[in-house]
């Protein structure tokens, strides 16, 4: 609590035990009059005066103990607050025990808190089950549309410039082998066309991927995510670790889910050029969180970039699911994206 509003309670105490006093003292004039206690002394200083000082220390006494009070259900009510902001709508229920015991009567804002609990947590999961619903444009859904004309881009690369790429990567092996016999400009130049290609490949690959995601098609969150990132590992160099959990939520909560990994494998892929990956997807009571770790090269997350379209898309997925998308990164030191929906499954 703020110093103002301690010194607000210590006045009103002050004020209240002053005229408590003043009236006891006035109600007792016909026995003792004011000129009495200050003639009658005890250890040397006025009775009057030791009386002013006891109702002084009394008062700063009870502000203490009120204001303490009003610090901890501030502070309380705040916390609860704050987990509710955060998504965090079932650990919001653990703090009800801690009114208990403050000094004040706090019934009512446990309850008008926990009824703003069970609104929120409500809205959250309508908001979910709404996203969940196909935007229908004619006879197809805004996502069907989106697949085919990806479905579409991708078989035109993979069967031009993927074929392109690799008959390369064949004559330059070729060449290679007779490589010895070349001078050694000819062979620097040789193995830097060869790191581009790699390199482009690699980029071949990542964008395949982003094109053309694997569905679910029944499978578990948990086995789709483990054979995605199986199969990216026999396709891509780099050093993947996962811990995925077992989620229980709704099946269009999943689907956002495996869409939004999908799309931060391929934008790791694609830009961040880093030599490890790793991808945590856990459950609790409050949430459901996913972390992704890279360590890229990085970059200033206050700069932002016009065709940065990956981020924008996974920020548009995470915010129809009512959650938060927090993104940690520094250029030449990796990026961690912390993704936590909120946990609207029912007890």
């Amino acid at each position: 609590m703020r110093s103002s509003s301690f010194l607000k309670v210590f006045f009103v105490t002050f004020v209240v035990l002053s005229l408590t006093v003043v009236a006891t003292l006035f109600s007792l004039r016909p026995v003792l009059t004011l000129g009495d206690l200050w003639k009658v002394e005890n250890f040397y200083v006025p009775v009057l005066f030791l009386l002013g000082t006891i109702v002084f220390f009394l008062a700063l006494l009870l502000a203490i103990l009120i204001s303490y009070s009003l610090f901890k259900t501030e502070k309380n009510v705040s916390g609860r607050l704050h987990q509710l902001n955060s998504g965090n709508y079932n650990s919001a229920t653990q703090a009800i025990d801690l009114f208990h015991g403050v000094g004040i009567n706090s019934e009512q804002i446990e309850e008008e808190v926990e009824q703003l609990r069970k609104k929120l947590l409500s809205l959250s999961r309508e908001v979910q089950e709404l996203s969940s619903v196909p935007q229908m444009l004619g006879n197809e859904s805004k996502e069907e549309i989106l697949e085919n004309e990806r479905h579409r881009i991708a078989r035109e690369l993979h069967d031009s410039v993927s074929q392109q790429l690799f008959a390369a990567m064949m004559m330059l092996s070729a060449l290679n082998e007779q490589s010895a016999t070349l001078p050694e400009k000819t062979q620097k130049s040789l193995k830097l066309i060869e790191s581009i290609i790699n390199e482009s490949q690699s980029e071949m690959r990542a964008l395949l991927l982003h094109l053309r995601p694997v569905k679910l098609e029944g499978k578990t969150l948990r086995k789709g995510i483990e054979q995605l990132l199986t199969e990216l590992q026999t396709k891509v160099q780099i050093n993947l670790k996962w811990e995925i959990s077992p989620i229980d939520t709704i099946p269009g909560v999943e689907d956002h889910l495996f869409r939004i990994i999908q799309e931060l494998l391929s934008n790791t892929l694609r830009h961040a050029k880093a030599k490890t990956l790793e991808v945590h997807l856990l459950q609790n009571e409050q949430d459901i969180n996913l972390r992704v770790f890279d360590d890229g090269v990085g970059f200033d997350t206050k700069v932002k970039k016009s065709g940065n379209y990956g981020l924008m898309n996974i920020r548009e997925r995470v915010s129809g699911l009512g959650g938060t998308c927090k993104i940690i990164s520094f250029p030449k030191q990796g990026t961690i994206i912390d993704i936590r929906i909120p946990n609207t499954t029912e007890d």
